[in-house]
């Protein structure tokens, strides 16, 4: 067996209890075949009039008889599950008249969480709202993941809308209504607001398509999935992003998508191009989304051997970035990062846990190859998609010099690039969730980022307060060797401090503010941040009060710190002037004898947590995929 079959059968194995558990929730979503299952018995309804002891008898003998079938077709299942996808034409999962379970009911028996509510009496929006939700995905998401011919959309959407839908097929249902889902709920602010309920209403109706549309063998299969993976990072209460990604990946590597067919076997560019950028949208996602749990990627870097699509291939209108400019998508600009962060990561955090020989050259030459990135930017970029880009290079930095098991020594100039680029990520990210506007593909995700932002800024300045709050004055680079590449620069800050780089300088008009003010702002407004995000997704709740948690005692002491500084400052105003070098003593005096000290340091490290656990109350999994890197 592969190592990313092993991966796989091993993700699978794990959810067995989950799967016997939503047994029920499967049978629920048999409606796309129902056609073919005539021949089951019926079975009373609860609380239905019973007419004599004889048929309760036979509606006990007909339940057990379904729940023993059920279970050994679950069975079944998950014990040639291993063998089922060597070959990428198998089409063991097509539904048939000699089984009741599909490949489609097993990935959603196993990635899926709360049952969708039961949607009666729906029907399509007016077509010139559906045209709006679709020109919203096109314009925020397709933009990152054009994982399918935007011309087939709307060429879908117009026969459904013509009623012409009698040779529509169900991957193409499922293509529409996912759109509409996932453009819908990417607009919400609240999970009670039309834009989420919309977008429940048009996910039911795209189940109702699951079984063919998910059959395995068909390139519709990776798109189809790519699309629900897009929607469970919206809707985490509802589907898990992690084990979809893994049924994306799973896709990806029967088909073969992860190498480039040699070029006898297609010659058309056009179809190269799609098949890339299919790809590189499902390698995307399992980077961005392994990452953010700290887990292992479905496949490594070794295993694939991909070109980059054509970059004219992304020019595809020019509302999106203004005028056509070869390159300039952002999904093209977005598939490059993911490979830099690719890189490094599997470097540091799924590789032998012995120490790099020179872990800091390593890690100065990844930043500043990701610096480049940012500087390489077009400015024809749409504003959302720069502070996106933005927001992604800041989290990259800080989670590349965090300590690792390969890299596990910290110098205070790394503390000091995390201290920058933490505020700065915070603040950015604070104003762009109460902007009320979602001008790029946000998610529940990002409040997982805020978490962990969050987290390291904690940690930093718990290391190294003093040092910190003190300013770049007191902390210089490390001297570096002849011939090496040299750390990152600090980005600018309020006041035009520093060395800023692209979109990632921070020029202020103002005066320099102080890093004392900086930091209990940031703090204060993560945690507005956090209750922002609650408001769309419960699980944020979680991290809200983890987070207060974990800062609560740090926010106290800088408040005390404030409160002495401002006393020692109206003290010096009300006093006649003595000579500076007294001044500066009373104040160190001050604040050394006065201010409380901070409790011992908490281990603060995100690598290591297990999101999900922590999110669901649950057990750790272990497993191939959910590797944790504690050190």
């Amino acid at each position: 067996m592969t190592s990313s079959q092993g991966v796989k059968k091993g993700a699978l194995e794990l959810r067995v209890e989950k799967l016997e558990r939503r047994l029920a929730y499967a049978r629920s979503r048999k409606a796309s075949v129902a056609q073919h299952e005539s021949d089951l018995p019926v079975v009373p309804e609860e609380g239905s009039p019973r007419k004599d002891s004889l048929a309760n008898i036979r509606a006990a003998i007909h339940r057990k008889a379904e729940r023993k079938r059920e279970n050994s077709d679950v069975n079944s299942l998950m014990a040639d599950f291993g063998f089922l996808s060597i070959n990428a034409t198998t089409r063991d999962f097509e539904p048939s008249m000699s089984s009741n379970m599909t490949f489609a009911r097993l990935v959603l028996a196993a990635a899926s969480n709360d049952p969708l509510p039961d949607i009666v009496n729906w029907r399509l929006p007016p077509r010139q709202h559906a045209l709006s939700i679709c020109q919203y995905y096109m314009n925020n998401i397709y933009s990152l993941y054009p994982a399918f011919s935007e011309t087939t959309l709307y060429t879908i959407l117009d026969q459904m809308y013509a009623q012409q839908d009698y040779d529509i097929k169900d991957a193409e249902y499922w293509l529409v209504y996912m759109v509409l889902a996932v453009g819908s709920t990417a607009q919400s602010q609240n999970k009670n607001d039309d834009y989420y309920i919309n977008g429940l209403h048009f996910v039911s109706q795209a189940l109702q398509h699951a079984d063919r549309a998910l059959m395995p063998g068909y390139t519709s299969q990776i798109q189809s999935l790519i699309l629900l993976t897009q929607y469970s990072m919206l809707d985490p209460a509802h589907f898990d992003s992690w084990h979809l990604v893994g049924f994306t990946c799973r896709a990806v590597i029967d088909l073969g998508f992860h190498q480039d067919p040699p070029p006898e076997q297609l010659s058309d560019k056009a179809v190269l191009d799609m098949r890339r950028k299919t790809f590189y949208c499902v390698y995307s996602l399992d980077r961005s989304i392994s990452m953010v749990h700290a887990r292992a990627f479905s496949f490594t870097d070794d295993a694939t051997n991909v070109g980059w699509p054509r970059p004219s291939s992304f020019s595809r209108r020019a509302s999106i970035t203004g005028q056509m400019l070869s390159g300039s998508e952002p999904a093209f600009l977005l598939f490059q990062l993911r490979r830099a962060q690719s890189h490094w990561y599997q470097a540091l955090f799924q590789s032998d846990p012995t120490p790099l020989p020179d872990s800091s050259s390593f890690i100065w030459q990844m930043c500043q190859e990701m610096k480049e990135w940012a500087e390489a930017l077009p400015g024809s970029l749409p504003v959302g998609m720069k502070s996106l880009f933005d927001l992604e290079v800041r989290y990259s930095f800080v989670y590349c010099i965090a300590p690792s098991a390969r890299a596990p020594h910290m110098t205070d100039y790394g503390r000091l690039l995390i201290f920058e680029h933490a505020i700065a990520y915070l603040d950015r990210i604070y104003d762009i969730s109460h902007s009320g506007i979602n001008t790029a593909f946000y998610s529940y995700h990002d409040a997982l980022r805020v978490f962990f932002m969050a987290s390291q800024f904690i940690a930093v300045l718990r290391d190294a307060e003093d040092a910190l709050l003190a300013g770049s004055m007191l902390i210089q680079p490390p001297p570096v060797e002849y011939g090496k590449t040299p750390p990152l620069p600090l980005p600018q800050r309020p006041g035009g401090h520093g060395h800023g780089y692209g979109h990632l300088g921070l020029v202020g008009a103002g005066a320099v503010v102080d890093n004392l003010e900086r930091s209990i702002g940031c703090l204060e407004r993560t945690a507005l941040t956090l209750a922002k995000y609650g408001e769309r997704w419960d699980d944020s709740i979680t991290l809200k009060r983890s987070y207060e948690a974990i800062s609560r005692d740090l926010l106290d002491h800088l408040r005390v710190r404030r409160q002495l500084k401002q006393q020692q400052q109206q003290q010096q105003q009300q006093r006649a002037s003595p000579p500076h070098h007294n001044q500066h003593h009373q104040h160190h005096q001050i604040i050394s004898s006065s201010a409380p000290p901070l409790p011992p340091p908490r281990e603060m490290r995100w690598v290591g947590v297990d999101v999900e656990s922590m999110m669901r109350g649950g057990n750790n999994l272990g497993g191939s995929r959910q590797i944790k890197f504690e050190h």
